[in-house]
């Protein structure tokens, strides 16, 4: 039977031939948690009462969302992790060692690759063409201890992606409005595949991007296919090896197909307090923005670096407005620093946070103050989402919050630079 990505994968990996709706339970190839579900996922690890981590160099616990920590107990977590990391042999991603999804990406997800993790956005590995999904705490932990899990095998929504994308619209701006077409429960626990002749246009660092939101419409997993781009990604950090040309089969059945076509999209905001609250450019311009947020899980990759150095370039942020950055990762930033992307930003009056999650899950790094107006690169804007409810999240790409900025007001970055 013609599969989709989302069916070959699990077919793969149970040696099965299985079809929406079946019942599966499939092997792990890796397991993931972050430091502020990590705790809980530990202690229902330790209370199964197993003996040993089925996979422990498959087992990665990072420490990045609340990184370096803001407050005594989170440190006491840390501490937690660090000392289960070293009892039973998984794998630690300590303090600014970037955020846990981008590190996924960089040295450990391979095309074909089953990954389950304590975070909603473990679904951004489906950019290299990975079947890779959130679960609560307990199913991480059974997973630690078993090395597989149980999934219904989701039906899929294809994508199909056509032109190309014009100057300063990005990948982010085809998610936002792929999210607020079709709601924020539209696609839930769909698998969504991308694809068609305008994927040929999206390097890897976009496909993370667009990934990483798939669970955003509630979609189980974000999937691409691997073809050449994914082999030039994995070449570039040295995983040539792990590289698979991996493809759904040319007459697989979907269960709804949407088309977008990428040289009609422009600049999209979500305006608070869901994501799918979408609206273009034109429609929200000129709100005041208190501060610019870039980086994260979504934006903080070294190619959001260098479009935001573009726009900022010789020039300087509004005096009004703070512009916090954070790469995504420790290799992010020192290739931002060698290309002089970091002394354009700092020169524009940004202040580089480390690599990690940062502001975004409103712990530290940038909380928000009453009435306060945020623009943010990440992929969240629920009330609150920031550390404070009173504060308002809108949602953009890179070029959109850079141009913002300057201006001290939502801008359209056509108009900027």
């Amino acid at each position: 039977m013609s599969k989709t990505l989302a069916e070959k994968i699990l077919s793969e990996k149970t040696k099965q031939d299985v079809k929406p709706g079946d019942i599966v339970v499939s092997p792990v190839d890796w397991a993931l948690v972050q430091d502020t579900t990590g705790p809980l996922t530990v202690r229902e690890f330790l209370g199964l009462g197993l003996p040993k981590l089925a996979n422990p160099s498959h087992t990665i616990m990072f420490i990045d969302h609340a990184a370096p920590s803001p407050q005594k107990q989170l440190s006491c977590d840390h501490t937690f992790l660090r000392k289960f990391a070293k009892d039973y042999g998984a794998v630690l991603s300590d303090v600014g060692e970037g955020v846990c999804h981008q590190i996924m990406a960089e040295k450990y997800a391979r095309p074909g690759d089953v990954i389950v993790g304590a975070d909603s956005h473990t679904v951004t590995a489906g950019g290299l063409g990975a079947f890779a999904t959130g679960m609560g705490s307990s199913d991480v932990a059974a997973a630690f201890g078993l090395g597989k899990t149980w999934f219904r095998v989701p039906e899929t929504f294809y994508i199909r992606l056509t032109g190309k994308l014009q100057k300063y619209v990005t990948a982010k701006d085809v998610i936002l409005h792929l999210i607020g077409s079709i709601g924020a429960d539209g696609a839930t626990y769909q698998a969504l595949e991308f694809g068609g002749e305008g994927l040929r246009t999206l390097p890897v660092s976009d496909r993370l991007t667009i990934a990483n939101m798939a669970v955003e419409a509630g979609a189980k997993v974000g999937i691409f296919p691997s073809d050449d781009a994914t082999l030039e990604y994995l070449n570039q950090q040295g995983r040539k090896a792990d590289h698979r040309f991996l493809f759904a089969d040319a007459d697989a059945a979907y269960e709804r197909l949407i088309e977008i076509d990428l040289s009609k999209l422009e600049p999209t905001v979500a305006k608070p307090h869901t994501v799918d609250n979408t609206a273009i450019i034109d429609e929200v311009k000129g709100t005041k923005v208190d501060q610019v947020f870039i980086g994260t899980c979504t934006n903080g990759r070294l190619e959001d670096l260098k479009l935001a150095a573009d726009i900022l370039r010789g020039k300087r942020r509004n005096p009004a407005t703070r512009l916090l950055v954070a790469p995504a990762s420790p290799q992010i930033m020192l290739a931002g620093m060698r290309m002089g992307y970091i002394q354009d930003l700092v020169e524009a009056g940004a202040l580089i946070l480390p690599p990690g999650c940062a502001g975004c899950l409103g712990v530290h790094q940038g909380v928000l103050g009453d009435g306060e107006t945020c623009l943010s690169t990440a992929n969240r804007n629920f009330l609150g989402r920031m550390g404070n409810p009173e504060g308002l999240i809108f949602l953009s790409s890179t070029p959109t919050a850079a141009a913002s900025a300057i201006t001290g007001v939502i801008t359209d970055p056509r108009e900027v630079a």
